[in-house]
């Protein structure tokens, strides 16, 4: 009867084995990278170019995948409370697919409400476990019919059966960018990634878009829509990032054109973002610092004439509540000296994502 027992709990753990040789074998196989230099297709092309000297707007919004209501917490998001209790985040997805509705619909009614001509959207969904395969790149088309529409997948994953409790899924997501004007030719730009086996499976295969649009006096607007890494112990591949973002920069900005780079940097943008809003929590890990030194000669961060009042990124460590949860500002706009510019941070409260839409107009010189 032992000998039995035995033969059962040995086979259990055979196939216990077995299962997650096979499982981390699709992982493997299901992983891949898009190439750099890939050409991007626009969706509802216009024919429009810019004027030099017409004020634009144009308008960053990370919707989070239609998950990040306001007491909604994120698994991958730690933090620590001034007292020393660390926290964690809880959830692996959004709590419903009515949610996800519910959250991208009040997105894209902040959109309207603020009617840019240009939208920059990170992690927008399109069929993804942890979004209940609600296509937010679909809904925002509907909702806004009159942009011209160019996709850039920057996170295509295998099914990850990570947290157990509420496993993160498949997912199909990227950086949607609307626009009013003709975008004359658009390409994806690969991003390095952390090739560490565990972090490639979560941050995988970011990037930046860069879309030219012509202007009246020969020259180009160079918009470029960015997401840099976000878990990245020591900062060595967001530096990485930010290395070949400034090249990338330097190269336009060296033939004359107008450069506008926009988007979630996971960075703070400049030391007050650091300790601008009361908290009750210890700056996060997460939490890394970009100035305008780091920039390329030329170049300047976009600051808002609000940014005091209104951060536009919250921890998901723990449900938001103002004066508690830990905010800073991390997305925005960099800009080239030749644009003009005036920068607002949209407060919605965090109701619809773990960050707030910043609008930017701008007069291109």
């Amino acid at each position: 009867m032992v000998k039995k027992i035995l033969k059962i709990l040995i086979l259990i753990l055979i196939l216990m084995v077995a299962a997650v040789l096979g499982y981390v074998l699709y992982l493997q196989l299901q992983y891949s990278r898009i190439p750099d230099n890939a050409a991007l297709t626009s969706e509802n092309p216009k024919s429009e170019g810019l004027l030099a000297g017409t004020t634009y707007s144009v308008m960053s919004y990370n919707i989070g995948f239609g998950a990040y209501s306001a007491d909604y917490t994120f698994f991958m998001d730690t933090g620590v409370m001034l007292d020393g209790t660390p926290t964690q985040g809880a959830h692996g997805r959004a709590v419903s697919r009515e949610a996800v509705l519910q959250n991208t619909q009040g997105a894209i009614e902040a959109i309207e409400r603020a009617n840019p001509d240009f939208v920059l959207l990170q992690e927008v969904d399109t069929a993804s476990t942890r979004s209940f395969f609600v296509n937010q790149a679909e809904l925002a088309a509907q909702a806004l019919p009159d942009y011209d529409r160019v996709f850039a997948s920057n996170f295509h994953s295998a099914y990850l059966l990570y947290p157990f409790s509420e496993p993160h899924g498949s997912v199909e997501a990227g950086l949607l960018t609307l626009s009013r004007y003709a975008i004359e030719d658009s390409v994806r730009r690969s991003y390095p990634v952390s090739d560490n086996f565990v972090d490639k499976f979560f941050d995988l295969d970011r990037c930046f878009s860069v879309h030219r649009i012509a202007v009246d006096n020969g020259r180009y607007l160079v918009l470029i829509h960015s997401h840099m890494s976000a878990y990245d112990e020591g900062g060595t591949i967001r530096q990485q990032q930010l290395d070949m973002l400034s090249s990338v920069m330097s190269e336009e900005y060296a033939r004359g054109n107008y450069i506008i780079v926009g988007g979630d940097f996971n960075h703070a943008l400049g030391e007050a973002a650091l300790t601008a809003f009361p908290t009750g929590q210890r700056q996060p890990e997460w939490v890394s610092l970009l100035t305008e030194d780091q920039l390329p000669q030329g170049f300047h961060i976009a600051y808002a004439e609000n940014q005091d009042q209104v951060a536009t990124c919250r921890g998901a460590d723990i449900p938001y509540e103002p004066g508690v949860s830990y905010l800073t500002y991390v997305e925005g706009f960099l800009v080239s000296d030749n644009i003009q510019f005036r920068t607002q941070n949209i407060d919605t409260g965090f109701a619809y994502s773990d960050h707030n839409p910043v609008l930017m107009e701008f007069i291109l010189n």
